[in-house]
């Protein structure tokens, strides 16, 4: 039995050094070399990238308004809801008048005895009771008291929301007996008269290639297959401080039947299209937003070098390359995978 077991040992060390080398070659000097790995590369070539930039945004009339009373108060009534068509000069929502006549109604009465008070004063200068300084004040409390009440007759003509253009109610943000601040948005109008606009927000470095006048197609869930052509009217000279984006309004020039917050598909025809590095997307290793890790072949030593290169947009497969890359280099497009950095690779046909 001892025997046979040591038999069995010993086959079973033979097996693992046929193992090992059949994955393993020795060198002169008798040390182990790393297996020669198989390849496929590509050269880093010049090509011109769709210059198209594709965003989401949401559809909105040109000429939206958030209306609001002038004062605080209770809301007598909002005859419109959403979605309504209403012409210009039309009433959207009043305030109940009680509290509002009454702040008018004071101011008056204000004003009528400051202004007995002056009449009074100039008849007492006149025979020599009053001075001059006393009417002087009484002339300015008089000139106040009128102000306040013209300030509360303002009020008053502003105690209802008036519709100034025709268009649609987009949101009513009310309703009746509630109590609202001076301000405080009670109804969003948008008024048809300027169109149609979509808002998208952009990354910086694809802001910076959009131009006022740019073309755009705009494409909508609810009109299937049909797409709509626009322009860029508006670009944003600053972030959104919530989102980091650049809101891009493309005005449309079509006039459907729209509705506000319909999802739109945009592209835009962005200007500066020229000629860029490219490389397949496949080479790239570990890459983030901007950065991105390649191993380039040195075709006379058969040996691949890991580094890192800036990136841009990608297109059909290829990804532009900003930087860390010359024309014509070559980098490992299939088997980069199992490389480390150094290695001696060999070349596949392709």
């Amino acid at each position: 039995m001892k025997h046979r077991l040591l038999g069995l040992h010993g086959a079973a060390m033979t097996m693992m050094a046929v193992i090992l080398l059949a994955g393993c070659t020795r060198s002169a000097g008798g040390t182990v070399a790393a297996p020669v790995r198989s390849v496929q590369v590509a050269a880093v070539a010049s090509a011109t990238l769709d210059n198209t930039l594709r965003a989401v945004g949401l559809l909105t009339p040109k000429d939206e308004a958030r209306l609001s009373f002038k004062v605080g108060g209770l809301i007598e009534s909002i005859p419109v809801e959403e979605g309504q068509t209403v012409r210009a000069g039309q009433v959207l929502a009043v305030l109940k008048p009680a509290e509002i006549n009454a702040s008018l109604e004071q101011a008056r009465q204000a004003a009528g005895k400051a202004q007995r008070d002056l009449e009074r004063g100039r008849s007492l200068l006149a025979d020599g009771v009053a001075t001059q300084e006393q009417v002087q004040d009484l002339t300015t409390v008089f000139q106040v008291a009128r102000a306040a009440q013209s300030s509360a007759e303002f009020n008053v003509a502003h105690a209802r929301i008036v519709a100034a253009v025709g268009g649609a109610v987009l949101r009513k943000l009310a309703e009746a007996n509630e109590v609202v601040q001076a301000g405080q948005t009670v109804v969003v109008l948008g008024g048809a008269n300027r169109g149609w606009i979509v808002r998208v927000g952009l990354a910086d470095r694809d802001v910076v290639r959009v131009r006022l006048g740019d073309a755009a197609r705009i494409e909508f869930d609810a009109w299937p297959g049909q797409s709509f052509s626009g322009r860029v009217g508006n670009i944003a000279s600053a972030a959104d401080p919530a989102t980091g984006t650049f809101t891009v309004e493309v005005q449309i020039d079509a006039d459907a039947r729209f509705v506000q917050g319909l999802v739109a598909k945009v592209a835009l025809s962005a200007q500066n299209a020229a000629q860029a590095k490219v490389i397949p997307v496949q080479a790239l290793l570990e890459a983030n937003d901007k950065e991105a890790g390649v191993f380039v072949l040195d075709p006379a030593t058969r040996v691949v070098r890991r580094i890192n290169i800036q990136i841009g947009r990608m297109s059909a497969g290829s990804v532009e390359v900003l930087d860390g890359l010359a024309l014509g280099e070559q980098v490992v497009t299939d088997g980069a995978a199992f490389l480390e950095n150094g290695a001696t690779v060999r070349v596949a046909a392709q």
